[in-house]
């Protein structure tokens, strides 16, 4: 049974208020028993709605646990998505305030920005590719709005739990070299290495997002062509990450090395 319209809306605050306040909830599949996906997705766009009141607008989309590695780790079959918000995108070289994030953590992707609208359903690689104005490389931040281990059950949080915070997104950086679809016609085989301080830590083929990051795209197309939702011109989408996700600490600088296609750079400040 799906969570009431009244309750939906008091989580979605219950996140925004600890958001604001840098705090973290317990999981909602905790404090909530029998909460499901939808119930989560619900959440998500009245915590976004939230948002856009404040004066947000939504620039884009993630797509997350789009590897088999990272759907085993959640007991998932598919991947997730959470709105991008404007006043989370960094430009490349930024600093990082802190306090911003809760337990921020990076990972890598290619991010496709769209020259026309892309729906589904029975959206293909093809239409992803037709549809994309160019491809960058990108670093996506990780936030926690929910605690990982359950500070009174311990148990842990769930797909759920990251489907109502947003998909585990907090801030975006976009950066190196913007190509465009046909330049590079097996994208699914761009590497990206990832450097904390100087130091690689991962390193992952784009292949590993579901074969190809433009099936990403089209799954979120489709997926959200259920909700009567389309993807629009101009949107940036987050494909997926390569990589599984590397904290980040106060003072840390990361790279995203992706060869020809450019390096995207973060720092994390200490104050």
């Amino acid at each position: 049974m799906a969570l009431p319209k009244a309750e939906v809306q008091t989580l979605a605050r219950r996140i925004a208020v600890a958001d604001e306040a840098r705090e973290v909830l317990r999981p909602l599949t905790i404090t909530h028993p029998g909460i499901t996906l939808e119930d989560g997705y619900a959440v998500q766009s009245a915590w976004a709605d939230i948002k856009l009141a404040q004066g947000a607008s939504i620039v884009g989309h993630k797509i997350g646990l789009t590897s088999k590695a990272m759907q085993s780790q959640s007991v998932v079959d598919e991947p997730d998505y959470g709105v991008i918000l404007d006043d989370t995108v960094y430009e490349n070289g930024s600093a990082i305030p802190p306090g911003v994030f809760h337990s921020p953590r990076v990972e890598i992707e290619l991010a496709f920005v769209l020259k026309s609208d892309l729906r589904g359903p029975r959206c293909t690689l093809f239409d992803v590719l037709r549809a994309t104005e160019y491809i960058c490389p990108a670093i996506e931040i990780l936030n926690s709005r929910l605690e990982k281990i359950d500070s009174v059950t311990g148990q842990k949080r769930t797909i759920v739990d990251s489907i109502c915070a947003n998909a585990g997104y907090g801030g975006l950086v976009l950066g190196g070299r913007p190509f465009l679809p046909t330049e590079d016609i097996n994208q699914a085989r761009i590497g990206g290495a990832c450097l904390r301080n100087g130091e690689i830590e991962e390193t992952g083929l784009a292949a590993g997002v579901l074969g190809h990051p433009a099936n990403a795209i089209a799954w979120l197309a489709n997926k959200m062509a259920a909700h009567g939702a389309t993807l629009k011109a101009g949107e940036i989408l987050l494909s997926g990450s390569f990589i599984r996700p590397v904290p980040a600490r106060p003072g840390d600088t990361f790279q995203a090395d992706f060869g020809r296609y450019g390096s995207v750079n973060c720092h994390f400040s200490l104050n």
